[in-house]
């Protein structure tokens, strides 16, 4: 047995080896933690920047949102591919709202809260997006919406009267607006498919009602009868009273300011009434959700809008459509996927510029940066080209009309709005 002194002097050789050990695990974790500091706080040795998505991710208008969620995603994990931003790890978060407004705000105030988050996109619902934007607005972070078609958003509540005011600075889109989807649809509805009487019903939300009301302008501006007008509460199921008033107006043909969850079950009341007419509607309609629930073959002739050219016809999309396949996601990317990706692209184009502009590193006050590079953006999408106007309003303007074939829509015509 070694004598007490020697055993005290391990003892003591002993203790300093741990103390330098803990000391440089220490260092190691610091300096670990400075090679990844937040978007907001600059970096030597890369950073990390959150894009994040808000969409209804479950509930009735998940079809959509799931397609928009998963495009965003496949831009964030193509930037890393790709090493696009240099220096840059890109990291995608996604909250679901629901299509509540409620929610909607509460994921805002939560995306804000995490300083690595850089931009949103989404969400689906202009009405969740009106609780959403002065949230992101106060905290300079970008939002760039693949769906919202309300005009007052961008362009003010007195857009109509001619008073456009962009209220929020952080606010854009890569979708058209209802200013221009409501009277597309009533130029092809009077001129080309010679409807001349037309029943206008709305949910009486913002959207909705915002897109009847435009529609209802044009029709009546080119000569148009509105047969009779109505409103529906789109969590019932039951609309047997304005079913019942649609029949005894006369009209040829529907017109519904609204969602697929509801205009699905209204259009097949319509006719299982005896009114074989057609219900047509905008983008909120565009989904093969809405021939199901409208009844399959009970539905072909009913009409939807939606923004831009039809995905899968534009060579631009071709690569965007083989790589979303070979993700593997369960969803389809559904009305909004080529808008959502290029949401996200726009965000990860600004992060590019603001890193560029700061010697390969993103600066300090980050998000006030990105979000001022983001009004410049201009690049060749999936959708055509993405950049905006001093309203942060998509400068793309073409919608197409679709027609109810089979168990599905088909493309009938593109164009946009000869005003």
């Amino acid at each position: 047995m070694p004598g007490k002194d020697l055993i005290v002097r391990q003892r003591k050789l002993i203790a300093v080896t741990a103390a330098l050990a803990a000391g440089a695990l220490t260092l190691t974790a610091c300096g670990s933690r400075d090679a990844g500091k937040n978007a907001e706080g600059g970096s030597d040795g890369g950073a990390t920047v959150v894009i994040a998505v808000d969409a209804p991710l479950t509930g009735d208008l998940s079809a959509l949102g799931l397609g928009i969620r998963n495009s965003a995603e496949l831009a964030v994990k193509q930037a890393n591919e790709k090493k696009y931003v240099k220096g840059v790890t890109f990291k995608f978060e996604a909250l679901d709202d629901q299509a509540q407004a409620s929610s909607g705000q509460q994921n805002a105030t939560k995306l804000v809260a995490n300083k690595d988050v850089l931009g949103v996109v989404g969400p689906l619902n202009s009405s969740v997006s009106e609780s959403m934007q002065k949230v992101f607005d106060d905290a300079k972070l970008a939002q760039i919406s693949p769906a919202n078609t309300s005009p007052s958003l961008t362009q003010g509540p007195k857009w109509a009267e001619g008073q456009k005011v962009r209220t929020y600075k952080s606010y854009f889109r890569t979708a058209t607006t209802d200013a221009i989807q409501g009277p597309f649809a009533a130029q092809y509805l009077f001129n080309k498919a010679g409807k001349k009487k037309v029943y206008i019903i709305d949910d009486k939300k913002t959207y909705g009602a915002g897109l009847a009301g435009t529609f209802k302008g044009e029709f009546t501006k080119l000569g148009g009868q509105v047969a009779g007008e109505g409103h529906i509460d789109p969590e019932s199921k039951d609309f047997s009273a304005i079913v019942t008033q649609v029949k005894n107006s006369g009209a040829d043909a529907v017109y519904y300011g609204g969602e697929y969850p509801a205009g699905g079950p209204l259009s097949k009341q319509i006719k299982a009434a005896g009114a074989n007419i057609p219900l047509v509607g905008g983008d909120g309609l565009f989904d093969k959700k809405y021939v199901e629930l409208a009844g399959g073959a009970t539905a072909a002739g009913d009409l939807a809008t939606s923004v831009g050219a039809p995905v899968d016809s534009l060579p631009s999309a071709k690569e965007f459509i083989e790589n979303y396949k070979k993700a593997g996601f369960k969803d389809p990317y559904a009305a909004y996927g080529g808008y959502s990706y290029d949401s996200a692209w726009a965000i990860i184009e600004a992060v590019k510029k603001v890193v560029d502009a700061n010697n390969g590193k993103l600066p300090d006050g980050a998000r006030a940066k990105v979000l001022e590079a983001v009004q410049g953006v201009s690049f060749e999408g999936v959708t055509g080209k993405v950049s905006f106007d001093e309203f942060g309003d998509a400068t793309n303007k073409q919608l197409t009309v679709y027609k109810v074939e089979g168990d599905d829509f088909k493309s009938v015509e593109s164009g946009t709005y000869s005003g």
